[in-house]
């Protein structure tokens, strides 16, 4: 942990415990929805309240928290209406980076691509749903920064950092296990996002990844509906 006696500590420390909130976040051990107090992370973590302070702003800029006037600040709690938005906007804009990834995407990408797929094939759930989530980030990571469309790239990078986990947390359902009847369609939708690519062909790569995140959203939407 950085120092608040140390140069630019004020710069280094707000940082620092964005990451630490942050983790917990994406790791499910602050729930969607509950309430972020300065005064508990200022004492967990041994500093004082200021740098807490910049770091739920920052948090807040991410989409992480939410500040609620005259109340505080929260972790976001997703309806099942920002669940179907975000995932549209997932589709349309790795969608259109799927299209330009056909065209630049190298032969050593590809190559990650096609050993990406089984591996993530491989993993039983629930045990080994964490590693699926990487692997699957991996994947997804791996075509949009084929792209070569630095604008494309940096939204993607941000949206990915955080978003599909916490959405996941928000569903008891599937935060812990995978939504049984997308198994084997992701495995046939990853084969043929690689294919696509492989072949060059960018009508049918953005065709491919639009409708797997389509899908994708429609499995999490239902299993919202289905704990409601």
């Amino acid at each position: 942990m950085p120092s608040e006696t140390t140069p630019h500590a004020h710069k280094q420390l707000p940082h620092w415990v964005a990451e630490q909130i942050r983790s917990e976040i994406l790791e499910g051990r602050l729930k969607p929805g509950e309430w972020l107090r300065q005064e508990r992370f200022a004492l967990e973590h041994g500093v004082s309240q200021m740098p807490v302070r910049e770091a739920l702003k920052q948090l807040a800029a991410e989409g992480l928290i939410e500040h609620v006037p005259y109340r505080g600040a929260r972790v976001v709690q997703f309806s099942a209406d920002d669940v179907e938005d975000l995932y549209a906007c997932r589709a349309f804009i790795e969608g259109m980076a799927a299209g330009f990834a056909a065209v630049n995407i190298t032969a050593d990408d590809l190559a990650e691509l096609a050993a990406l797929v089984p591996r993530m094939a491989a993993c039983e759930t629930p045990k080994e749903l964490g590693e699926y989530r990487e692997l699957n980030r991996r994947f997804h990571g791996v075509i949009f920064t084929a792209s070569r469309r630095s604008y494309l790239v940096r939204t993607l990078a941000q949206l990915w950092a955080a978003f599909p986990t916490m959405l996941w947390s928000n569903v008891p359902r599937v935060a812990t296990d995978s939504v049984p009847s997308r198994d084997e369609p992701d495995v046939a939708e990853h084969s043929a996002i690689v294919a696509a690519l492989a072949a060059h062909d960018p009508d049918a790569a953005e065709r491919a990844v639009r409708t797997h995140i389509r899908l994708a959203g429609e499995a999490l939407q239902s299993a919202m509906r289905d704990q409601q």
